[in-house]
């Protein structure tokens, strides 16, 4: 499965918050924070964060973090496979269609 063929929203169940120079995603269960399982993003892992709306596929993520940051498409392309991957893996994101 190619995971930059799919359109990722964020989970309701995750919390995104800037605090000071940091960002981080904080789970909710059951109305309560997992303070247990809070995550810390860097300023590009924000920004693709901000930029997983249900309508963009990873391609087109791949395509703007390109644009926006001085990197490689194939090095962007490796690390956005890996933030997509950790962020299925902890169901911080859903697919983009309701």
């Amino acid at each position: 499965m190619d995971i930059l063929a799919q359109r990722y929203r964020p989970s309701p169940d995750m919390v995104f918050r800037q605090i000071g120079d940091e960002y981080v995603l904080v789970p909710i269960r059951n109305d309560v924070a997992d303070m247990e399982a809070v995550f810390t993003l860097g300023g590009v892992g924000a920004r693709i964060w901000e930029l997983l709306d249900g309508e963009r596929d990873g391609h087109a993520i791949l395509e703007q973090i390109v644009q926006e940051y001085d990197v490689s498409t194939e090095e962007a392309r490796g690390d956005l496979v890996k933030f997509m991957e950790q962020l299925v893996s902890v169901n911080g994101v859903v697919w983009g269609e309701d």
